[in-house]
């Protein structure tokens, strides 16, 4: 039998091998070569993952852990950190998400780029972003964390700048690099602090060395650690203030969208905190701060959404909305309902971006809806799976996000460390996406054809619809795995959470039991109700009456433009803290660099030479001028002695 030690190496260098075989090629236009090399590294991952978990499952329930350490790294003082890995139920997950949906978006890319004319190197770098996306899960400690971190950051900004030549999409990567470079200061702050306080980035380490009292305030060791790790993770994962950077990434190939900005990178914030769960417990006020940005991001980013006309603009921000939703869950302490939606979303999110790339594909590039329209007749395929991905986001059952979506809500509403008004606002953010999915629904694929009499849409190839069908089959079956208790006694055998059995070992032991079942029936029958109203209202309005959305967008007037405009955070951030710190920056160059120092410095030089001059004028071998200042010398002297 292959040694857990073997499996785990074979798991994280696949990808790896892959990108170097590819990035020595990586001027080749051979799209197919690279595809199977870059795809087969994925698959190879992906088993392992699959026989990693199996060989988890046979373990005792208490016991569920597989760690490989390879060697060390850092050895100062008592200090050390290891290259160490670690398979729990937590990172279980983890590695089946990224390399099952990895290897499908792997898969479609060979068809989605077979026209452009670098496949290799955006192969490459696929394979190294999931070399650093397995870094980062499976690290047992948060130095391993912060290089896959780092790693995942600079393929982002790679693949979204990809077709660097457009300015636009090289300025959208390098927004992505700056704005995560504000998060990995935080996050850098967090590790500081953790290690000057206990001594260790061990996860393991630091979970037995916290107190059994959580801090009142904000200025404690765990408080200041949390809240500089959750700057990090407002970054990484898009969160208010540091959100901006996400619907610019769509700017990248789509399939990257998919991978990078829906499935996997953007929930790394989530799963580090999923992770330190231990020390977040005990930083209440951070806790409750996590939940309030979340619930906000999650309202204000589905705002956005209904006035966006990209079909991957749209997606961006139903993105940014669905992570606010996770951290929503992780604030009021539902870190299981957070993972589970954090795998439900990435299966139905992966499925909606690689169906708008199949759009796009068949569109000709094409990613305005307002030039689409009647594509279900033309993409049978694409629109079937992307309906399902749509039934699966705005929460209706027996689709994935139904299950991960309410419960989170339902922890929200009544649990010990949720809030009324964090539920409505929740509630209110799974309307509005109830509202503008139905919408790009209409728009793109339902309806009267808007699409130019020179576009000819028509159904993807074989590899780009068949991980959409796989992709579909997991967001309908995806969330049997979470059946909630209070639907789960309505089925014979009374099937328990299995996700929760799972998973909850490994979370810090937290009292979540909440209301009655009564209640969360309810609950989810009020959720229900409302996104399937809303969706109406949205079919109705673009379909039926088709002057509402324009009679609607007269009457919010000024309040319409704000939210198409973003909010003019973008502007905010420009004129108020980018533009000054530029202008700040110029100023200190022309007046303290260039009028002080330089200047001081060339004077300094001035002088040193000048004097170096006078010196050597001195010593020129001229023995009559020596003569004549031995002379001068001794009249000195003498006059000296004389006086």
């Amino acid at each position: 039998m292959i040694s857990s030690d073997v499996l785990l190496a074979t798991l994280v260098l696949a990808p790896l091998i892959g990108f170097f075989i590819n990035g020595l090629r990586f001027r080749s236009s051979d799209c197919q070569t690279a595809g199977i090399i870059a795809s087969g590294a994925a698959i190879i991952s992906f088993i392992t993952s699959v026989v990693l978990t199996l060989r988890l499952v046979a373990l005792p329930k208490d016991g569920r852990q597989i760690t490989a350490h390879f060697f060390d790294w850092m050895l100062v003082g008592d200090f050390s950190a290891q290259v160490s890995f670690l398979v729990d139920p937590i990172s279980a997950i983890m590695i089946l998400v990224v390399t099952g949906v990895g290897s499908l978006i792997h898969i479609f890319s060979i068809g989605y780029m077979s026209h452009d004319a670098r496949p290799a190197k955006y192969f490459a770098y696929l394979n190294l972003f999931l070399f650093n996306m397995l870094l980062l899960v499976l690290g047992d400690n948060l130095l391993i964390m912060f290089v896959g971190w780092e790693g995942v950051g600079l393929c982002s900004y790679l693949l979204i700048g990809f077709w660097f030549t457009d300015k636009e999409k090289a300025a959208a990567g390098m927004k992505a690099f700056i704005t995560n470079r504000i998060g990995d200061a935080g996050f850098l702050l967090g590790i500081f602090t953790l290690f000057f306080a206990f001594g260790t980035v061990n996860f393991a380490e630091l979970a037995a060395r916290m107190p059994e009292v959580a801090e009142v305030g904000w200025t404690g060791p765990i408080a200041l650690a949390c809240l500089f790790l959750f700057i990090g993770a407002t970054g990484k994962s898009a969160q208010i203030p540091l959100y901006v950077w996400l619907p610019d990434a769509m700017a990248g190939p789509t399939p990257v969208s998919a991978l990078i900005h829906a499935a996997t990178m953007v929930t790394a914030g989530v799963y580090m905190i999923v992770r330190m769960s231990h020390v977040f417990v005990l930083a209440p006020n951070v806790m409750m701060l996590i939940a309030v940005v979340g619930a906000l991001t999650a309202l204000l980013a589905a705002l956005i959404g209904f006035t966006q006309n990209d079909i991957k603009k749209v997606l961006a921000y139903s993105t940014v909305s669905q992570l606010g939703f996770m951290f929503l869950g992780v604030g009021v302490g539902a870190f299981m309902p957070a993972m589970f939606h954090l795998m439900t979303h990435a299966f139905f999110k992966a499925l909606m971006f690689l169906g708008s790339g199949s759009v796009i594909h068949a569109m000709h590039e094409e990613q305005d809806i307002r030039k689409m329209g009647g594509l279900a007749k033309k993409m049978p395929i694409t629109h079937g799976t992307f309906l399902i991905g749509w039934l699966a986001i705005i929460g209706i059952p027996p689709f994935a996000g139904f299950f991960s979506k309410d419960e989170i809500l339902w922890y929200t509403m009544a649990g010990k460390m949720g809030h009324p008004l964090l539920w409505l606002i929740g509630a209110l953010a799974a309307i509005g996406t109830a509202f503008y999915m139905t919408r790009l629904m209409a728009l793109v694929f339902w309806g009267e054809s808007r699409v130019d009499s020179k576009v000819h849409p028509h159904e993807a190839p074989l590899n780009m619809t068949i991980p959409l069908i796989i992709l579909a089959v997991l967001s309908l079956v995806g969330g049997w795995v979470g059946i909630p208790h209070a639907l789960a006694q309505f089925i014979p055998g009374h099937p328990p959470h299995l996700l929760g059995d799972w998973i909850k070992p490994a979370l810090v032991p937290l009292d979540l039991e909440a209301g009655p079942v009564v209640l969360e029936l309810i609950l989810m029958l009020v959720s229900v109700v409302l996104a399937s109203v809303s969706a109406w209202f949205a079919y109705d309005s673009y379909l039926k009456n088709k002057a509402r959305p324009t009679e609607i967008k007269e009457r919010l007037g000024k309040a319409y433009d704000i939210v198409a405009n973003k909010y003019y955070v973008d502007e905010f951030y420009f004129g108020k803290i980018i533009n000054p710190l530029v202008g700040l920056s110029k100023g200190l160059w022309a007046y303290v660099d260039v009028n002080f120092i330089d200047k001081t410095t060339y004077f300094l030089a001035d002088l040193v030479q000048g004097g170096g001059r006078a010196l050597r004028s001195l010593h020129n071998g001229n023995l009559q001028q020596y003569a004549m200042y031995i002379v001068v010398g001794l009249l000195l002297a003498l006059f000296y002695v004389l006086y």
